[in-house]
């Protein structure tokens, strides 16, 4: 068979090159488009549950009103009672169990006394001493201690314990803030955490009090001294509750809400929004 020209293997040459690079122009555009479509599921996929997320979540904010129109409502079968007890919602496609407790049943340690801040630390675990030195130190980081020290005093303490701060002698913004008092451990703060409040009286409301509260008063000798259930706030036509919300919404998703709320008719609107998120303290 006679052999071929030079201009005919090159032509066959360039040809299989170029069918090789047909190829893989084909590979490279079949992986673009296996990428783009994955991205794009997933893209999707996001914004499924991002529209879900927001579903529950104004779902049981929305739940939350409710609560607040229900204690609000002085009708006995409608009127719900602000005692822990859970309630069942359905709002649109999602499912909201609700939570009301009684913030009055906390202490609160900007406005408790020290007879009750040292009775709630011996009753969350800590020992006398231990107790009545985080007590004072609590009301002295607050400014409610009887007798003041000097600044310059209370500066060296801290010195002294490693802390390059001072009691600012201010009410406490956030039950975090406790941690930096001296003398408070973690643990500690994290036993005392559920029985705080930053919004309730100075003294608690026994009728609401779990039995860690319950047992501080008992320790404080302050039992006798707190008014009865109508003592929430200072009247008895005013509460203030705190309202838990977990709703279980479309696509499983689930989002927890919370808020902390004045009640009562001597407030415009009939209610107070203390503090609204997904925690509150």
């Amino acid at each position: 068979m006679p052999g071929r020209s030079a201009p005919q293997r090159a032509f066959r040459t360039e040809r299989g090159f170029a069918l090789l690079i047909v190829l893989w122009t084909l590979v490279l555009i079949a992986f673009i488009v296996a990428h783009v479509t994955a991205a794009g599921r997933t893209e999707v996929q996001i914004a499924a549950n991002l529209s879900a997320n927001a579903a529950a979540q104004a779902a049981a904010d929305g739940a939350i009103y409710q609560a607040i129109f229900q204690v609000s409502d002085p009708r006995p079968d409608h009127h719900w009672t602000i005692d822990g007890s859970t309630h069942e919602l359905v709002i649109g496609k999602s499912r909201i169990m609700l939570r009301i407790e009684d913030e009055a049943g906390r202490i609160n340690p900007n406005l408790a006394s020290g007879a009750l801040l040292q009775g709630l630390l011996r009753a969350s675990g800590g020992d006398p001493q231990l107790a009545a030195t985080v007590a004072s130190a609590i009301a002295e980081w607050v400014g409610s201690a009887g007798t003041p020290r000097p600044p310059a005093e209370l500066v060296a303490e801290y010195r002294a314990a490693g802390l390059d701060y001072a009691p600012p002698g201010s009410p406490l913004e956030t039950v975090d803030e406790l941690g930096r008092v001296r003398g408070m451990t973690a643990d500690l703060l994290a036993a005392l955490r559920p029985h705080l409040t930053l919004f309730g009286p100075a003294e608690p409301n026994p009728a609401s009090a779990d039995p860690i509260v319950a047992a501080a008063l008992a320790l404080a000798g302050e039992g006798a001294s707190v008014a009865g259930p109508g003592a929430n706030a200072g009247a008895p036509d005013l509460v203030i509750a705190r309202i838990h919300a977990i709703a279980q919404g479309p696509g499983n998703a689930q989002v927890s809400r919370a808020a902390i709320v004045r009640i009562g008719p001597a407030i415009k609107r009939g209610y107070e929004p203390l503090a609204w998120g997904d925690t509150v303290e």
